[in-house]
């Protein structure tokens, strides 16, 4: 993530550099570069907003190119309002720890809205967190997806053990849990959802996506709702399960 990071701020510099050399150009000839320099070293402050405008610029180009193919859920794999016009999508992992932090967040916007869809996409990228996510489809299957979800995070990390925990805790069915939880489909979902992931350009979780923008990271309550408010409806996407 770090180096990802240092990439964006990089990219984003040179993209400044060569904005700020072309538009003086005309006027300032060899000292629009000096001026530059000049401009940027008087105002580092500048570099994390660059790198964010131009990684909100890049994702929103990737996340158009896409169609609504990210909006449309596993069967059950929602929180908050299966009709809901206002859609915020969730890249999440269950030995993610911001993932985690970021529950109380997610669970709050749906309290306060009855209009929000939460689609999530189960995306098990740390170490022993699949069995946890395939369990998690499972449970949707049985229209018991936030119960499990809810109490997977308060039972990990994941584990066979926590796992089947979390299962019990949420009343699944659990010969049926394990079968579908080895499915065909559960398998394609995870596929589905790791190339939507890297299609967007996200490198870690939690990642969310609304009707106009993508963006990664714990960004709280406020950062949420912003980006929501911000984004409009998307009464077309997602369609019920």
């Amino acid at each position: 993530m770090k180096s990802s990071l240092l990439g964006t701020l990089s990219t984003a510099f040179m993209a400044l550099v060569f904005g700020f050399l072309g538009a003086a150009a005309w006027s300032y000839s060899g000292l629009a570069d000096n001026r530059t320099r000049t401009f940027l070293l008087d105002n580092p402050d500048m570099l994390p907003q660059m790198a964010q405008a131009y990684q909100e610029q890049e994702a929103a180009k990737r996340l158009a190119g896409l169609g609504d193919e990210v909006y449309q859920p596993f069967p059950g794999a929602i929180l908050g309002n299966p009709e809901g016009s206002k859609v915020l999508v969730e890249f999440t992992d269950y030995n993610c720890p911001y993932c985690e932090a970021s529950l109380a967040d997610v669970e709050r916007l749906v309290a306060e809205d009855p209009d929000l869809k939460v689609v999530i996409r189960e995306w098990p990228i740390f170490e022993g967190s699949d069995i946890a996510s395939r369990m998690a489809l499972a449970a949707a299957s049985q229209g018991k997806y936030q119960a499990f979800h809810k109490a997977m995070f308060e039972l990990g990390p994941a584990s066979p053990e926590s796992v089947e925990a979390a299962a019990i805790q949420a009343g699944l069915d659990l010969d049926r849990a394990r079968a579908d939880a080895a499915s065909d489909a559960v398998t394609v979902e995870l596929a589905r959802n790791l190339t939507l992931a890297q299609s967007l350009g996200f490198g870690g979780t939690p990642a969310w996506v609304t009707s106009t923008k993508a963006v990664e990271g714990a960004i709280g309550f406020d950062g949420l709702k912003e980006a929501l408010e911000s984004s409009g409806n998307r009464a077309d996407a997602a369609t019920s399960s």
